[in-house]
């Protein structure tokens, strides 16, 4: 009954999928398509709706539409500029100098905004203009750009890890955010390092020299936008607020800054909330659906039967987290990053803690892991993001994204087997 239940759950979902049904149609379709092999239609549509709404009712959720709030703002209010033009004057000047400040600027905007495609699109419209002119290839640029954005779904703070927390049972968001600092800085060194030796071959052109007065200068305009991150995420640590009353501060304070930049009035506002309703809809949407299906593979058991299948297979610690990583990165390159959290999760999470892997550090790897699938197709929404933002195709964008990828992955190796990378910060702080 369960291999006939997975059978039909996979089937359904691919099938709705290749017909270009929206992905959280797929998921509550293939739900109650499950749910029709033990009960009636009514009763089938009844339980997953139930469950949609109750999957939804949870208070860390409210953390999401908060943040989300707070990215537009960023987004529109000339963060991306500031960040873009501190960055450039700190490592301007070493080889492929343009390349390191996209990757470094993506970095501190997605870490700001919380939102992969927003760094992508901020850091990308304003960056790829200026390397183009100082003759840089479009295509390389722009998987520098796509490639980086999705480090800061693992530099505080991230939605995706709020998610994961759900998903995980409720697990310390504080920890998480902490746990995402190291990893992703190796991922953004990483691609920095890439970018270096491509630069080097391409013999692309070096930037002057900054003084240390236009250093400063710079960095005192980034301040502003980079106090946000110390405001929110030092309040979490210091349990002055939860992840939901820090993301409402945020907010707050992302309206202040944008009002003070004069980047955006109160005209601007209808269409930033309306923008925000429309994304959080769909995140929202996803995240019910998909822990409707969470629910439903555990009405079948069928995470138990994975689990018991995995560690029946081998006992090699190293094998079962390679098989992990390998299913991950395929399923990453057809689902998006929210459902594939919710779903995989509570499959995966009984596996790795029998082994004795810490579930926070589980989580990051697990997120690492996705970040790779948001930049390949077909539901790669980064990797779409940036191709239009450069204004190419996906088809000239794989050569240079390979050793990008490559990169990805050995820093996705470094944090599964180091798991000191991941906990790290948060025994500092006692999490």
């Amino acid at each position: 009954m369960a291999l006939t239940a997975l059978l039909v759950l996979g089937l359904v979902f691919v099938l709705l999928l290749l017909l270009g049904v929206p992905v959280a149609f797929c998921i509550g379709l293939a739900s109650v398509a499950t749910m029709l092999l033990s009960i009636t239609l009514t009763p089938s549509v009844t339980t997953i709706a139930q469950q949609l709404a109750t999957g939804l009712d949870s208070f860390a959720l409210l953390a999401i539409p908060f943040f989300i709030l707070a990215g537009q703002l960023m987004n529109r209010g000339g963060i991306a500029s500031r960040l873009v033009g501190f960055a450039k004057s700190l490592i301007g000047m070493v080889p492929g100098g343009l390349a390191h400040v996209n990757v470094v600027a993506a970095m501190l905007m997605g870490a700001v905004s919380g939102s992969a495609v927003a760094a992508a699109s901020a850091v990308g419209g304003f960056m790829a203009p200026q390397m183009e002119e100082e003759g840089y290839d479009k295509e390389f640029s722009a998987a520098v750009n796509i490639t980086s954005a999705t480090t800061g779904l693992l530099i505080p703070p991230s939605n995706i890890l709020i998610v994961y927390s759900l998903a995980g049972g409720g697990l310390s968001i504080g920890a998480l955010f902490l746990a995402g600092y190291v990893p992703g800085i190796i991922v953004g060194l990483s691609l920095m390092a890439v970018a270096a030796v491509w630069a080097y071959r391409e013999d692309y052109p070096v930037g002057d020299t900054q003084s240390l007065w236009t250093v400063g200068t710079r960095f005192l305009e980034a301040v502003p936008s980079l106090l946000m991150l110390i405001v929110v995420i030092g309040g979490i640590v210091a349990g002055i607020f939860t992840a939901t009353e820090a993301a409402a501060v945020a907010v707050l304070y992302a309206l202040v800054l944008a009002f003070s930049y004069r980047e955006i009035g109160t005209e601007d506002l209808p269409d930033i909330l309306l923008e925000t309703v429309r994304s959080t809809a769909i995140v929202m949407l996803l995240i019910g659906t998909s822990i409707a299906m969470s629910w439903v593979l555990s009405y079948d058991h069928l995470p138990q039967q994975i689990s018991d299948g995995l560690l029946g297979l081998t006992d090699s610690f190293v094998l079962i987290l390679l098989i992990i990583n390998l299913i991950l990165l395929v399923v990453g390159t057809f689902m998006d990053m929210t459902p594939a959290v919710l779903i995989f999760t509570p499959i995966f999470l009984p596996v790795v803690t029998e082994l004795g892997l810490d579930p926070i550090h589980f989580g990051i790897m697990l997120v690492l892991n996705l970040c790779v699938g948001l930049c390949t197709p077909p539901v790669g929404t980064v990797l779409f993001v940036g191709a239009a933002v450069a204004d190419t195709t996906i088809e000239k964008l794989v050569k240079p994204l390979l050793p990008l990828f490559a990169a990805m992955v050995v820093a996705l190796m470094l944090v599964t087997f180091i798991p000191e990378l991941s906990l790290w910060l948060p025994g500092v702080f006692g999490f």
